[in-house]
């Protein structure tokens, strides 16, 4: 779980915001070649495959720039600042960059990132500008026009498979290939888990949950579990509600990793004890909460919502990633025992 400097399109709006931990880490859809580095140091080429075309890195990345989700908070973790990012202006502070980013950078004593603009107006000319050794677009929405512009500027990497789809492990695992740093990327991937797992709540063992959104009134939407914000919420020990296979079945919309029901469908979320969802302002909110489909889902009746009103912990809490896992759990459980507070038990 992303917003962009401008309003999203649906599909784009679907993928924002900003996750089952996966047990493996072979990268669907994506073929490797090359050891990174040789037994006695020397850089060995590394090629990566991707739905777009296939990456090879001939030397040590030093300049990169990110684009999309995701790779700005991995490539820092992973102890290279990219010396540029797409800008993400929804989910960012009053110093336009996303707090969690900033904090990390600033702490360091780096640079940051040199911000401009990505989605569907990317600006390729500053992306030049900053002389990139490597391109990083796992987790995006990068087209093959883009990318064929970009290959020529740098190597560099997009999904494996559809745009904005992607789990949480296969990105930090890429990522680390990329640089040559897949040791220090399992051991990135395993942290995490062990963040995950002890941020576990026994109290929310057996309730169930929904992960909505919606792309304005009369539409309806649920995440799968596989999607990072619903993966992040199920590690903290609450159950996807298991309708959500069902809706798959019968209403999966390709490239965003959710159902799209209509509201027409609400009803099938009535065993969900809780619903999790996010809005882009306040007064959407209102009018989404007015329909009154939607406001007899009975989660939502009860008051067993939990939709974060600033858009950083929504954003940071809609994808899992070394700075903003540690960043939003502190700031999201208390949210989640609000909800769980005003479940109906039977």
């Amino acid at each position: 779980m992303s917003p962009r400097s401008t309003t999203p399109a649906p599909k784009r709006w679907i993928a924002i915001a900003a996750i089952g931990v996966a047990t493996a880490l072979a990268v669907s859809g994506c073929s490797n070649s090359g050891q990174e580095q040789s037994a006695d140091g020397d850089w060995e080429p590394i090629t990566i495959d991707s739905a777009l075309g296939s990456a090879t890195i001939d030397t040590p990345p030093e300049r990169i720039v990110t684009l999309g989700q995701g790779s700005t908070e991995t490539a820092i973790a992973l102890g290279t600042t990219p010396v540029g990012m797409e800008e993400y202006p929804w989910g960012a502070d009053d110093t336009g960059y996303l707090p969690w980013i900033h904090e990390e950078v600033t702490e360091r004593g780096d640079e940051l990132p040199e911000l401009f603009t990505g989605g569907t107006e990317l600006d390729i000319e500053a992306v030049v500008e900053l002389e990139p050794d490597l391109i990083l677009a796992p987790w995006s929405g990068l087209t093959q026009e883009q990318y064929d512009l970009l290959a020529d500027i740098a190597p560099t990497v997009a999904y494996p498979e559809q745009p904005w789809t992607i789990e949480w492990d296969q990105q930090i695992e890429l990522i680390g290939q990329a640089m040559g740093q897949s040791e220090e990327a399992a051991d990135l991937i395993e942290d995490l888990e062990t963040q995950l797992a002890e941020a576990t709540v026994p109290e929310y063992e057996g309730l169930t949950f929904s992960y909505i959104y919606n792309t304005g009134p009369g539409t309806l939407g649920v995440f799968y579990p596989e999607e990072h914000r619903v993966a992040m919420v199920s590690a903290l020990g609450l159950t996807p509600d298991p309708v959500v296979e069902e809706l798959r079945a019968d209403f999966d919309e390709p490239g965003t990793q959710s159902a799209l029901i209509g509201l027409e469908n609400a009803d099938k979320l009535n065993d969900s004890d809780l619903i999790f969802t996010f809005y882009m302002d306040q007064a959407s909110r209102e009018e989404i909460e007015a329909q009154p489909l939607y406001a007899a889902i009975p989660a939502i009746e009860q008051g067993a919502i939990v939709a974060a009103e600033d858009q950083s912990l929504v954003t940071a809490s809609s994808m899992i990633t070394p700075l903003t896992v540690p960043w939003s759990l502190e700031r999201y459980k208390p949210l989640i025992d609000e909800a769980v507070a005003n479940v109906e038990q039977e």
